[in-house]
């Protein structure tokens, strides 16, 4: 389990064998090799060395779209992680998913009703 943060320092998530989870244990996406797909396969970013989800602010070439592999179990989350390490700042053409595009991130469980 590597802990995920925001530019700010905040936990946000965890990555746990190839795939993103919030820190309710919630399945964000996946991986392949550095690069984060959401759980319909769509191009989220990428993981940084210094465990961030960033992502170039435009994208000339957006990658395919990927099949999702079938949704992992929730994992076991743990209560906290160890402080978030000195992080550079980001250059204008990279952004950090979780502060620029938080909505991207969030989970909406399938099991919710429908609004009427």
């Amino acid at each position: 389990m590597e802990p995920i943060y925001r530019s700010d320092g905040e936990w946000v998530g965890v990555f746990i064998d190839g795939n993103v989870f919030n820190v309710d244990g919630e399945w964000l996406g996946f991986v392949t090799g550095r690069e984060v797909f959401d759980p319909a396969g769509q191009y989220l970013g990428f993981l940084s060395d210094d465990k961030r989800l960033l992502r170039k602010r435009s994208l000339s070439d957006r990658p395919p779209r990927l099949k999702p592999p079938p949704r992992p179990p929730k994992p076991k989350i743990p209560a906290n992680v160890p402080l978030a390490p000195m992080m550079r700042e980001l250059p204008h053409q990279i952004v950090d998913m979780f502060e620029e595009y938080p909505e991207r991130l969030i989970y909406v469980s399938e099991t919710r009703p429908d609004m009427d």
